[in-house]
This record gives C-alpha cells, sequence and structure tokens, in this order.
C-alpha cells in the first residue's frame, strides 16, 4: 500500500471499487456518496472502536480524519473500517515518524502532513486539523473547495460559507466537551449531518 501511494499515478482496490491517486487526490471511478469525518480521538481507545463501529454501520464509503491521534498505537483500531481512512496531522500528534510507521502498516488508512486534498466523483475536500484559523477562513471563502473538513476546536459544526460546506465533525474522545460526535457528509446532497457515538 504505501509504495502504491507514493505514485503519483497509482491505483489500488478497496471494497470492489477502484481508486486512482493523483497527487494527493483521490478520483474513484465509481460513486462516493456518504464520507465519516471524525477528528480529536486523542488516544481514547474505546470511543475509537465505537466511532469505527458507528461509520460501519453507516456504510460510509470514505472516513476522513482531521488529526490529534496523538500516539502510534491508537491506528491499528482503524483497521477495523470497512474503507479507507485518509487523515492528516494535528496540532497534537507526538511522533510524526512511528505514526507513519503505524500508518503503512495498515491496508486502508493513509497519512498526509497537515493538509490533503480529496477529489472524490469531481467533489473537492480539503483535509486539515484546522487551527491556523485565518487559513481556514482563506480556505472557505475562496469557493474552491465543496466541502472542507476540519477539527482542532473539539466544537462540532456544520455551516454553509458561500458554496462551500465547512465541517467540524468535533472530538471523538469527548474529553472537553462530553460529547463524543462525528459526521457523515453526503457529496451528492452536498450536505452533513452530526452523529453522537
Amino acid at each position: 500500500m504505501k509504495a502504491c501511494l507514493e505514485k503519483t499515478n497509482a491505483d489500488f482496490s478497496l471494497n470492489r471499487k477502484t481508486y486512482f491517486i493523483f497527487m494527493g487526490s483521490i478520483q474513484n471511478e465509481m460513486d462516493i456518496m456518504l464520507v465519516g469525518a471524525i477528528s480529536d480521538t486523542h488516544d481514547n481507545l474505546p470511543l475509537i472502536e465505537k466511532a469505527v463501529a458507528t461509520l460501519n454501520e453507516h456504510k460510509v464509503d470514505l472516513v476522513l480524519h482531521a488529526g490529534d491521534y496523538v500516539a502510534g498505537f491508537v491506528i491499528s483500531k482503524f483497521k477495523a473500517l470497512n474503507c479507507k481512512l485518509i487523515g492528516v496531522f494535528g496540532n497534537n500528534d507526538g511522533d510524526h515518524e512511528l505514526l507513519k510507521k503505524r500508518f503503512s502498516e495498515t491496508t486502508n488508512c493513509t497519512v498526509h502532513e497537515r493538509f490533503a486534498t480529496v477529489t472524490v466523483n469531481g467533489y473537492r475536500i480539503a483535509l486539515l486539523h484546522g487551527e491556523e484559523i485565518e487559513l481556514l477562513n482563506v480556505l472557505a471563502e475562496s469557493g474552491y473547495f465543496d466541502a472542507i473538513v476540519h477539527g482542532h476546536s473539539h466544537i462540532k459544526s456544520v455551516q454553509l460559507r458561500g458554496k462551500t460546506l465547512v465541517v467540524n465533525p468535533g472530538e471523538v474522545c469527548g474529553y472537553l466537551t462530553g460529547k463524543p460526535t462525528a459526521a457523515i457528509l453526503d457529496t451528492t446532497a452536498h450536505e452533513a449531518k452530526l452523529i453522537e457515538l
């Protein structure tokens, strides 16, 4: 998997669908309609397991993680997803090299540095942690992306800013709000819903 992702025109099969990687983007030759969004898992293993089970129950086609896994031992929990996970690093992620190593030990998970563009059937999604508020605002105001998935604040929200859907799935860990949450983005309907875990 790792070698495959390092190529710009690589392809790989997952869940009977073929994806093509182009410079950090995913182009899917079949329809992906439901994208799970999570963030700020912060080593809370029981709630990570619950998030994985919930996203599998909702039959999402792809999961985006907006960062703050924290330690490498959590990554193996995402192997239970029935789809691919694409993630970025957050401001609390410790040893990036260890996290990359743990991601490389999975068959369904990849991690990018601080930003990733995910394109699904022409639907452009920006994925970042979101601690740089000015950058987040510029991305939203640019109108270039159909959706932006971010975390960092641990506060769940779904906003339409111009034509861009800005989604913060809240926190999986539940440490700050006491309410662990995730989001499901419907790329066909251009809408997102927040779900409690």
